[in-house]
């Protein structure tokens, strides 16, 4: 669909920026198969051994290698031809679905096959996403890196929506291994995306540091910005917190509300829902509040929410709670995504992305297997619950603390990220 003909909304404003489109609507295709992959291994998982610690435990997985592996990932990315190495995530990726689908056809999947997978996998996404998250902020203007971000997570959460209700369908009549072949073949649509993309050329004066200077420039830029450090410490927090709402899906579907894959699809797709909702309107809800008002008034109510979500007596409730919580965890994550990348130049963006990515995978691997863990040994809604409102505490003391973080930014960032342009040369 030429962007031209798009609603004329501010917050779809990057899909009028050359290629971005293509790109967006190709990881859209991958996330759909991933979702359908996601449900399918977590109902599994779930069914198979009925504790939610190996639920949370395959969960983390995925995300642990970004522990590690995240600055490695974000220092390449900005070293090497973006758009080549995102293209060889997407081939490597498809390579790990395709041995799981092998093994679901074959009647030879496990719990340790899906386990080892999950971890390869984790291990790719983290070395390879920095450079397509960079390379997306390539393509749009830098006044639009906040819009591009929200559109990002907004394809993401699509693929929430209609990966979850095509598994269902399909679990229903033919089993797992089904789902795995459509993940499996979405890859492709990434990679036909990435061909027809021609991002913008790079400046030849930039030096390209030594694999490990970059690394330690990128994390002493964030150190150094008191602004980037604070993003960070947020997004652990969310995310070992509040965040493992998501991966522990099946586990309140399955064991608190007594439903099942059919339920699981349902609650995930209304999560999906609510953050494609909300991704239309953060554009004007930044311009109405600011960002960093925008971030204190989401990372607040987002506590509260969860815990309203984990209270919900029915499937029903549930579903009209998590699409809320979906709305408010895509408002207050785009925006810590894009305050780490938006007070840096390009050239630092893909770094700035890899620490995101690595605090974040650190605290939801951490959060999601822990709850999980405890879970199995107290009342899940009081683990969750109670998880909420440390994470409102934590946000309401630092509001004390701190409050000038809570308003506005200055309308120009230009003397913020200027100092660590010159340091590049």
């Amino acid at each position: 669909m030429p962007a031209h003909r798009l609603p004329r909304l501010t917050s779809l404003r990057p899909f009028d920026s050359p290629g971005y489109f293509a790109v967006w609507l190709g990881a859209l295709i991958s996330n759909i198969g991933t979702w359908m992959e996601t449900v399918a291994m977590g109902v599994y998982v779930t069914q198979t051994t009925g504790k939610a610690e190996w639920t949370g435990a395959v969960v983390a997985l995925s995300f642990l290698p970004a522990v590690i592996l995240a600055p490695v990932g974000g220092a390449l990315a900005d070293r090497f031809d973006r758009r080549a190495y995102a293209g060889l995530g997407a081939l490597l990726q498809a390579a790990l679905a395709a041995v799981l689908t092998v093994l679901a056809f074959r009647g030879q999947l496990s719990v340790s096959a899906i386990g080892v997978i999950s971890f390869l996998n984790g291990c790719v996404s983290t070395l390879t996403y920095p450079a397509f998250s960079a390379l997306l902020a390539e393509l749009v203007p830098p006044e639009d890196l906040h819009l591009s971000t929200s559109l990002n997570s907004a394809q993401f959460n699509l693929g929430r929506i209609l990966g979850p209700t095509l598994a269902a369908v399909v679990l229903q009549a033919g089993g797992p291994a089904w789902a795995l072949l459509a993940n499996t073949l979405s890859f492709f649509a990434v990679l036909v995306a990435l061909w027809r993309v021609v991002p913008p050329a790079r400046d030849p004066a930039v030096k390209r540091e030594p694999l490990w200077d970059g690394i330690r420039r990128g994390i002493t830029v964030a150190r150094d910005d008191e602004d980037i450090s604070l993003v960070l410490a947020a997004t652990f927090f969310v995310a070992a917190l509040v965040a493992p709402f998501i991966g522990l899906v099946p586990v309140f579907a399955i064991r608190e509300l007594g439903q099942g894959a059919a339920a699981t699809s349902l609650l995930v797709t209304c999560q999906g829902a609510g953050a494609v909702t909300a991704a239309l309107g953060v554009g004007t809800l930044a311009e109405l509040f600011g960002q960093r008002k925008l971030r204190g008034y989401s990372a607040t109510t987002i506590a509260v929410l969860a815990g309203v979500y984990w209270l919900a007596p029915t499937l029903q409730v549930a579903a009209v709670c998590i699409f809320f919580l979906g709305a408010n965890y895509l408002v207050l994550m785009s925006s810590l995504s894009a305050s780490c990348q938006g007070r840096v130049p390009r050239e630092l963006q893909a770094r700035m992305g890899s620490l995101y990515s690595m605090v974040l995978g650190a605290g939801y691997s951490l959060g999601v297997w822990f709850q999980g863990a405890l879970a199995d040994r107290m009342h899940l809604r009081f683990v969750t619950i109670g998880s909420a409102a440390i994470f409102l505490a934590l946000v309401l003391t630092t509001r004390l603390l701190k409050p000038a973080r809570f308003e506005n930014e200055p309308l120009a960032q230009a003397a913020d990220v200027q100092p660590f342009s010159d340091s590049a040369h």
